[in-house]
């Protein structure tokens, strides 16, 4: 049985939020997610797609009053390396509180207490994730591990609509529909066009590294 059923009404906004940033490795995996299921499915309303990136507190005026909320995100679960786990209701913001791993989510961890703390709460919230390879490696993209789950959280993200808000999005003829992220930074062009270390300077120059040991 779908929220509105329950309730007798219609279906209000339901937003799937990828959150997290895609300069740090594994830490994209949520933009990188919702930019896929943009890219490859339509979704009827009232289902919306956001790239949440790092946002924080300016997300609050798109949280208020959801019918539905789904987070997708890269997390410490305390599990093994690209397990893929979801959460839903009253444990989200407790799982985001305990476990979080970078400066984004204790912005979203906030952003969660407010809307509650207003009386603007999503009705229902559910955060699909995964456990993170790395988190370190700046300018690096998803670590092949964890890009493997980018499908299968997709697909998990899918049955959740249709589980729990009866939203079936439909296949796009040829992946490439909507863009969610400027184009210079979507996956392709940003994991391709990447330098190798000694261009980028990813670790440091050697010179000033051996100065500072001596």
């Amino acid at each position: 049985m779908t929220i509105d059923q329950q309730e007798g009404g219609t279906v209000g906004r339901v937003l799937v939020l990828g959150i997290g940033n895609i300069l740090w490795a594994d830490e994209g995996f949520g933009v990188r997610t919702v930019e896929y299921l943009a890219a490859r499915y339509e979704f009827p309303a009232p289902v919306e797609l956001m790239d949440g990136g790092t946002q924080g507190l300016y997300l609050l005026p798109h949280l208020e009053d959801l019918a539905g909320l789904v987070i997708v995100d890269a997390l410490d679960f305390g599990l093994p390396p690209a397990t893929v786990h979801e959460v839903h209701g009253a444990d989200v913001p407790a799982t985001i509180g305990a476990r979080k791993m970078s400066l984004h989510q204790t912005g979203f961890q906030e952003v969660l207490a407010l809307l509650d703390l207003r009386g603007h709460a999503p009705r229902r919230v559910s955060l699909v994730g995964v456990q993170p390879v790395t988190m370190k490696d700046y300018g690096g993209g998803l670590t092949p591990e964890v890009a493997a789950r980018v499908e299968p959280v997709a697909r998990a993200v899918l049955d959740l609509l249709a589980r729990d808000y009866g939203v079936v999005a439909r296949a796009r003829p040829a992946p490439g529909g909507e863009t969610l992220v400027t184009p210079a930074v979507a996956r392709t062009p940003y994991e391709t066009g990447r330098p190798d270390a000694a261009v980028a300077c990813r670790y440091g120059d050697e010179r000033v590294l051996a100065r500072m040991e001596g």
